[in-house]
């Protein structure tokens, strides 16, 4: 079980004072991380986890890898950011281009929502409309666009979007479009309704922890090139995990444009727009001319100790066998989750693709963000609760594997959930 020094604790309460919640508005505030290793991170009382949070995605090559940090160290004596082309935000977009189905031109920027911002506006600008249609639950970052109908606490009637947060202009609902995931026929309603209106559609291939049923994904495609709509990926979590060339690749299924982040930065600021050079090339004036030019820049875009981070790890990910070993590594696991969850009398499903996934306490089947919401949320929070004391950390509704999680991490995975659903089980009975 965990203990608390006084140092972190002390931090703890310097937090409070000083951040707002406490905290960086992320995970949670009680615990504050010091270091990480391959698959294991340590907090400032010197606790050991297994990480399955592993920075919300962007340590897939596990923390401190030292390729990585051999590019890095050696890029940092050379320059931190110049605000202009570098040599290794060039070759990074080259490997983009060379991997990512859809990529034909790539522009960098430095989170996943500059990148989702930028796609939609791109979807606009080259279709000249206004409407972005985007399904309930899913998350595209912060943008006010974005915040809308992620997580809505009362599910409005489709497709009135519901906005998630306090601050968002009542008027951004009215470009928005918002439908449910894999719901193919209510997508076709949609577009029929709006087609003249709709400048693009924006998806998770694999939504949170949804993945698409059969045809849904060939079915938007399908849509959206009959109606002259642009089909945005949002890749910033699938990109470059669930195969190298992302969901794209993984479902053979082609958007216009996708984003990137996360994974393709090795866990630095590093997130990218990427698609068909047509409707890239609005981010050329001398091309496209003022009218039509889309305005982009940002002070840290393609620095080159981020982009020499993401040339280190896709040359990792590269290495033969790398998406083979993950892929059988996080089967096993959530099958070894869902056996132990029957095993303690839960009804649970899990959900997700190997790399990435969670266990919703509901029967499934699960399609959509409103299946999710037959959960028993507070079973979640608790067995949360229950891994960590018992060195497992991972976020609030996802487990993210990385190449660098072991057999012996598998193994105490398995003992932990089995312990910590045991008392859970027992709590259950005793309520």
């Amino acid at each position: 079980m965990l203990t608390r020094s006084d140092h972190e604790l002390a931090l703890v309460e310097k937090a409070r004072q000083f951040m707002p919640a406490g905290g960086l508005g992320n995970t949670s505030a009680e615990i504050i991380l010091h270091s990480g290793q391959g698959s294991r991170v340590r907090d400032e009382s010197g606790n050991e986890y297994i990480d399955y949070l592993i920075g919300s995605g962007p340590m897939f090559a596990g923390h401190a890898h030292p390729r990585v940090t051999a590019a890095v160290r050696e890029q940092v004596e050379l320059g931190s950011t110049f605000f202009a082309n570098n040599r290794y935000a060039i070759e990074l977009a080259e490997a983009i281009v060379d991997a990512v189905p859809c990529a034909e031109q790539v522009r960098f920027v430095s989170t996943g929502t500059e990148a989702d911002a930028y796609a939609m506006r791109l979807a606009r600008a080259c279709r000249g409309r206004d409407k972005i249609l985007k399904f309930e639950g899913g998350y595209h970052g912060m943008s006010d666009t974005s915040l809308q109908s992620l997580a809505p606490k009362r599910p409005g009637n489709f497709p009135r979007p519901v906005p998630d947060s306090a601050g968002i202009p009542a008027g951004v609902g009215d470009e928005v479009l918002v439908a449910p995931y894999n719901d193919l026929d209510a997508v076709a309603n949609l577009i029929k309704e709006h087609a003249g209106e709709i400048a693009g559609v924006i998806v998770e291939p694999v939504q949170r922890i949804i993945p698409p049923v059969k045809g849904f994904l060939e079915g938007l495609r399908e849509l959206t090139e009959k109606h002259d709509i642009v089909l945005i990926f949002d890749e910033v979590v699938t990109g470059f995990r669930m195969a190298y060339g992302g969901a794209q690749e993984y479902f053979g299924i082609t958007p216009d444009l996708c984003t990137l982040g996360k994974a393709c930065g090795g866990g630095y600021p590093l997130a990218a727009v990427a698609g068909r050079e047509e409707i890239m090339s609005l981010f050329d004036a001398s091309r496209v001319g003022q009218e039509r030019f889309l305005f982009q820049i940002g002070t840290l875009s393609g620095n080159p100790i981020a982009a020499v981070a993401g040339l280190a790890t896709l040359e990792v990910l590269r290495e033969p066998g790398t998406y083979e070993r993950v892929n059988a590594m996080g089967n096993r696991l959530m099958e070894g989750f869902a056996e132990r969850l029957r095993e303690h009398g839960f009804t649970a499903t899990v959900l997700g693709v190997p790399a990435c996934f969670e266990a919703v306490f509901a029967p499934g089947p699960i399609t959509d963000y409103r299946g999710t919401l037959r959960g028993d949320a507070s079973l979640g929070r608790r067995l949360n609760d229950l891994l960590l004391e018992r060195g497992i950390i991972k976020g609030e509704t996802k487990y993210y594997l990385s190449i660098a999680h072991t057999d012996e991490d598998v193994s105490q995975t398995f003992d932990a959930w089995s312990d910590a659903l045991a008392v859970l089980a027992s709590e259950r009975r005793a309520a």
